[in-house]
């Protein structure tokens, strides 16, 4: 056996016996205006996970127990989850629907697919069959209105999924209708450009999970690093392409962005950073729980 051989192996079998490290969870809390917002809905209460990875490792046992004990004790109006609920393999869903079975919230929870919640032909549908049955409403170019007519929520496929199509759900909706937008990668933001989203809720990022002090998201450098490099250089820094594929826009990896859309209104961006982590685990990206009030 060759030494890469030994050193995967050792690998594996160290993610099997401990969790990554992750750091301790956080509540992030903020204030968003969302203009035309019925006064009846006015600090309305949403919160936000992203990203659980679920299978023991990736997201511990405890940490989604947390993490489900820290959403409940909020008193939420409504739980949003923008995606990636497993990594691989779908069948793992069976074993996390029925605890986030256990979150509460006056309008329910309601949540879209991730690209890892597709990645196995059955997955879609095993997911998504799963959630409902624990009561959690998936939205595929869907549109709800937990709230009544006043407030649509709007939920899309995965960005990379053949199926994203958002000009079916949002060209009919009314001009002056408030919406928020559930999509799983930040990077559909631009492409959101098109229509009025007063609030998108995303993940994907992890908040690049790499951070450094001063100098923030680190994937963003190693994607820039690669894109800057000859063509002869680039064959060989298949782990620097690595994230030039999960995100063209690192600089919304993490938290609230405000852009201009193509109405001459402002569109708004939160990104989650997720409570699921990948080797070799988070530094200055703690896992978030998102706590939000719409004024």
């Amino acid at each position: 056996m060759g030494l890469m051989s030994l050193l995967s192996r050792s690998l594996a079998q160290n993610l099997k016996s401990r969790p990554i490290h992750t750091g301790p969870l956080t509540l992030e809390r903020l204030q968003i205006s969302i203009p035309d917002l019925p006064l009846r809905l006015r600090g309305l209460r949403l919160v936000q996970l992203s990203d659980l990875h679920f299978d023991g490792i990736r997201l511990s046992e405890a940490m989604l127990a947390q993490a489900i004990a820290t959403t409940n004790a909020q008193s939420p109006d409504l739980i949003c989850i923008t995606g990636d609920f497993v990594t691989s393999q779908p069948e793992l869903i069976h074993r996390l629907a029925p605890q986030l079975q256990q979150l509460r919230s006056t309008y329910g929870t309601y949540a879209v697919l991730g690209n890892h919640d597709l990645l196995a032909k059955r997955s879609r549908s095993v997911i998504t069959q799963a959630l409902e049955n624990s009561g959690i409403t998936v939205l595929w170019n869907g549109i709800a209105y937990p709230w009544g007519e006043g407030f649509a929520l709007v939920g899309l496929p995965d960005f990379w999924a053949r199926d994203f199509d958002p000009a079916t759900v949002l060209a009919p909706l009314p001009a002056n209708l408030p919406r928020l937008v559930l999509s799983h990668n930040p990077d559909s933001a631009e492409v959101l450009k098109a229509w009025r989203v007063d609030l998108q809720l995303s993940g994907h990022s992890h908040g690049g999970q790499l951070n450094l002090p001063w100098l923030g998201v680190m994937p963003k450098y190693f994607s820039a690093l690669y894109l800057h490099m000859p063509p002869q250089l680039q064959r060989h820094a298949g782990l620097l392409q690595s994230f030039t594929r999960v995100m063209n826009h690192w600089e919304w990896a993490r938290g609230f962005h405000q852009h201009p859309n193509h109405l001459g209104g402002q569109n708004q961006l939160y990104v989650n950073r997720g409570l699921g982590s990948y080797w070799p685990g988070r530094s200055f990206c703690p896992p978030e729980i998102t706590v939000m009030q719409l004024m």
